[in-house]
């Protein structure tokens, strides 16, 4: 998690970059991205060998590479980057290499804290695994589709293929072939398909869809399956301090939550992103009512206002008492506070961000071309080139912008009260 109490939160802005100086400089640039902080600015140079390399508030990395990407910040402000030179891809932290090469590696995940850096990797026999904090998986498999990282940081599980199939196995596909892996070792049970891994909040658990015939569909918690099947399932996540799993289930009477395999709502044409409160209690979900009718669930009752095209991902007020939403309805975006929306409506709106006493939604936008942060719906006094997603103070009292202006990259803090 970010420290943002020890961030500059007094000085109302700084130019920390010229991006239009890096354009003349370079032969190109790629993928600019900012620290949490603002405070730094990076991206992936190419020179005209067609080397890459990495630059930082203008201050470039000596060491060129055949491909760079991936580039990020971890919150404590260490750049990440994945290189590829001499046949070897490799993870650098703050232009610093970890001593184990693969070769290839994707998925780049950081853990919340910062603390742990974790990767999926392919080795030179074909095999795939996670490699955290520069240490592989002793086993690897013959595919490991994706990376789950567990909340502390210390934990990693993948869906993994167990034995490889022959190139003109045709019905290999039939085979319970796939299972979760988790530190390396993969369940005893094994499944036509698996995917959606979870960790649960100890870190002690992991739950993932399973696919365990051509139509039937359960979840699967630390490999043993639900005793319920059925004809459709979501992605499920734990309940808060729990073992107990909840998943979007489709039954013959309509699509529901189930909680360990028994449902505890009603029905409806669709559930999904279900996400549970900040104490735990409360439970929403985005849910559609009949075809073409989207709106949020919480605790089973539908919003009474619907939307035609999209819900996306329920966010809970710190408190737990609203709900909001970024919702889609006539080809136009808002964002929709316990079933009411905005007046104001968009080109595009980005996920919002509560105040901490929930008085107040913060969220970036666009409209017309243009960039702005947007304060309960009422849009920003200056609109940018670019922005990126807007970071509140520990009180909620102002906001931290980063973004680009006129071909220069800003750092700006200004009052919610004032946007």
């Amino acid at each position: 998690m970010n420290n943002s109490s020890n961030w500059d939160w007094d000085t109302k802005e700084k130019v920390v970059a010229d991006i239009n100086e890096w354009k003349k400089k370079f032969f190109a640039i790629r993928d600019i991205v900012p620290s949490d902080d603002g405070e730094k600015i990076a991206t992936i140079v190419k020179n005209e060998e067609r080397r890459f390399f990495t630059c930082v508030n203008g201050e470039t990395w000596e060491e060129t590479f055949e491909r760079v990407y991936s580039l990020k910040f971890t919150p404590d402000n260490r750049l990440l980057a994945l290189t590829y030179r001499d046949y070897e891809w490799a993870v650098a932290v703050d232009h610093e290499m970890w001593e184990e090469k693969f070769d290839y590696l994707w998925n780049l995940t950081v853990s919340p804290d910062g603390n742990s850096i974790a990767v999926n990797n392919r080795t030179g026999e074909m095999t795939s695994g996670v490699c955290l904090n520069g240490k592989a998986w002793e086993n690897s498999f013959p595919e490991a589709r994706d990376l789950v990282l567990s909340p502390d940081g210390k934990r990693t599980a993948s869906h993994v293929q167990v034995k490889p199939r022959a190139e003109l196995d045709i019905l290999g596909f039939m085979k319970k072939n796939y299972t979760v892996a988790v530190d390396g070792t993969p369940w005893d049970n094994t499944f036509l398909n698996v995917w959606g891994g979870i960790f649960s909040d100890d870190a002690n658990h992991v739950a993932a869809v399973a696919m365990t015939d051509m139509s039937q569909y359960t979840i699967a918690v630390d490999g043993s399956p639900w005793e319920q099947l059925f004809g459709a399932v979501w992605e499920p996540i734990f309940s808060p301090g729990s073992s107990d799993v909840v998943a979007p289930v489709q039954t013959p009477k309509g699509w529901t939550l189930a909680m360990n395999g028994k449902p505890i709502w009603g029905n409806f044409s669709q559930v999904w992103k279900q996400t549970y409160g900040p104490d735990g209690q409360k439970l929403a979900a985005v849910v559609a009512t009949d075809v073409g009718k989207w709106t949020v669930a919480v605790d089973g009752s539908p919003w009474n206002t619907v939307y035609n095209q999209m819900v996306l991902s329920p966010i809970f007020s710190p408190d737990g008492k609203k709900v909001a939403a970024v919702v889609k309805h006539k080809n136009k975006w808002t964002v929709s506070v316990d079933g009411t929306p905005w007046a104001e409506t968009f080109d595009n709106i980005w996920d919002p961000v509560f105040t901490p006493h929930g008085d107040q939604l913060v969220a970036k936008a666009e409209k017309n071309g243009r960039y702005f942060i947007t304060v309960n719906g009422k849009i920003g006094k200056k609109n940018y080139d670019w922005l990126w997603n807007p970071v509140l103070n520990p009180d909620g009292t102002k906001i931290l912008i980063r973004a680009i202006d006129k071909g220069k990259y800003y750092r700006r803090i200004v009052s919610v009260n004032e946007i």
